[in-house]
């Protein structure tokens, strides 16, 4: 790896770091005319002008030394078997390279049993398109029953700068744990944000205008405290569903959990007033995943329409019948001077496909929606088969009265897009758009069907995904070393500026009672 020349003061005296010379290509190489296999797979993405390095390796390689090119710029880079690119000289690449259909060359060569080989050249295609400098993550272990150690993690994507939001470490006491989830940002800000803190020192933590403050939004009205969340993208709503959820273990299954959704209602939350209200408490259905439309004038959710006959207990119907819940994407319309929503529209079928729908997103222009669709359930990220979907958004069919007193209908099979390039064999779930809607990010289990990783595809201005690509690491081999699943990535257009001893400062607080009104 190049190392860059410095001027040291050591001791009164100016000590000099020399560089290292770039190393050498392999003269006589063994021509495979193979694709390299590399880890992360870089080969023939389209990356956002503003990425950091996609640094890889060769895993089944003792050496290897990789050419990078764009015109008349080149540099080579070489550390054992992995390629670990100079920040600056990227930067020179990907500037010369951002809107080129060429793409940046890459040529690789890999040393196997002391013979060098030539693998084909691949390219690294570079987008005009930014993406937004900041992801956040869960970091959690595997673990089905305990949660010693917790962290929302935020990273800035442009460089390998990585900080946590919030550690569960901070407050945890021998045998009280906490377990923290639900990381929400309004509209891709962080002066509004909110996580749930669970067990120990439990609550909503949110940041209203960069203060935070510990709430309780369990009411004698609603079912449970908030549970997913939804920032209102203007004004200071949090839309939340609030859910009985369990986790069940299969025997003989390829998906060996299930995390089943016995009741779920949708609520809205008033920050100034402190209030919460219902949404919908349907009781027949199971109300989940609610998120709002870039404008604000539409509530989207997931439903499922349960028929549990009161002779059978929800534990043992659920037990039986847990493959047959299929979640479809409802919407409501909203009117934010009054707070009232209108009735349910189906905008996306997919019981009608035998599927199931979750965690709706809807792009910054409108024009799209993205989701996990899988089999059965809501919990799409244990299950190998879910894949994420994009559809566009359903407009109204034509009235069939001359008089249109009820709602609109919408059209709930649009069109579908091929999302082949983001996907695998393996699950995908938590899809999200970036703040220019030209970005779409998932955490999938892909790379080895134990650990959600995030993974990018880009989504061009003509409703194209692109191969997806995990985001990349300073030393690619660390996802390989950290037994940590990555959960509900998102996007951020800045870094969260509560530290996280203010957040553990105020968790040790006694909770904000919120009021229920009814409306």
């Amino acid at each position: 790896m190049k190392i860059l020349s410095k001027i040291l003061p050591l001791g009164g005296l100016w000590g000099i770091l020399l560089s290292c010379s770039s190393p050498s290509i392999p003269t006589d190489p063994l021509q495979t005319n193979k694709l390299p296999d590399i880890f992360p797979d870089y080969t023939g993405v389209t990356i956002p002008s503003n990425l950091c390095p996609t640094n890889f390796m060769l895993p089944d390689c003792e050496e290897a030394v990789a050419c990078l090119s764009f015109g008349h710029i080149s540099f080579t880079y070489g550390d054992d078997n992995k390629i670990i690119i100079d920040n600056d000289e990227w930067k020179q690449l990907i500037a010369a390279a951002a809107g080129n259909s060429k793409g940046i060359k890459v040529e690789v060569y890999g040393k196997k049993d002391d013979k060098w080989l030539s693998y084909k050249e691949f390219h690294i295609y570079v987008a005009k398109d930014t993406i937004d400098p900041y992801i956040a993550y869960r970091l959690i272990e595997p673990s089905y029953i305990t949660y010693e150690d917790i962290s929302i993690v935020q990273r800035n994507i442009t460089n390998f700068e990585e900080s946590d939001i919030y550690n569960n470490q901070l407050i945890q006491k021998d045998e009280k744990g906490q377990c923290i989830n639900c990381h929400s940002f309004q509209n891709y800000g962080t002066n509004n944000m909110l996580f749930h803190m669970r067990q120990f020192n439990g609550g909503t933590m949110l940041v209203h205008n960069g203060t935070p403050k510990k709430l309780d939004l369990k009411t004698d009205s609603t079912i449970s405290a908030g549970v997913y969340p939804s920032w209102h993208p203007t004004a200071d709503l949090v839309a939340f569903s609030t859910n009985t959820t369990r986790q069940t273990f299969h025997t003989k299954d390829k998906d060996k959990i299930e995390v089943l959704d016995y009741a779920s209602d949708l609520i809205l939350y008033d920050v100034a007033k402190n209030e919460v209200s219902t949404i919908s408490n349907a009781k027949d259905e199971l109300e989940c995943f609610p998120t709002w439309s870039p404008d604000g004038k539409t509530l989207y959710y997931t439903s499922a329409h349960i028929s549990s006959p009161d002779s059978i207990s929800t534990e043992n119907y659920f037990k039986r019948h847990f493959r047959e819940i299929k979640y479809n994407i409802y919407s409501r319309s909203f009117d934010l001077a009054t707070h009232k929503f209108g009735e349910p529209q189906l905008v996306f079928d997919a019981a009608s496909l035998n599927k199931s729908a979750t965690l709706p997103r809807v792009s910054p222009d409108g024009k799209y929606i993205t989701f996990a669709l899988g089999s059965y359930g809501c919990f799409h990220v244990w299950h190998r088969d879910a894949d994420i979907c994009v559809i566009e958004t359903p407009q109204p069919l034509p009235s069939t009265s001359t008089l249109n007193t009820k709602p609109s209908t919408l059209n709930s099979k649009p069109s579908t897009l091929n999302t082949t390039p983001l996907n695998s064999p393996f699950s995908e779930s938590y899809p999200s758009f970036s703040s220019n809607g030209r970005w779409i990010m998932t955490a999938s289990r892909r790379d080895d069907g134990n650990y959600t990783r995030p993974y990018i595809s880009y989504f061009d201005a003509n409703g194209k995904c692109h191969k997806a690509f995990e985001i990349p690491q300073q030393d690619p081999e660390r996802n390989t070393l950290l037994l940590r699943s990555y959960n509900r990535p998102e996007f951020m257009k800045q870094r969260v500026k509560v530290t996280p001893q203010q957040f553990a400062t105020k968790a040790q607080e006694n909770a904000v009672h919120a009021k229920y009104i009814k409306k």
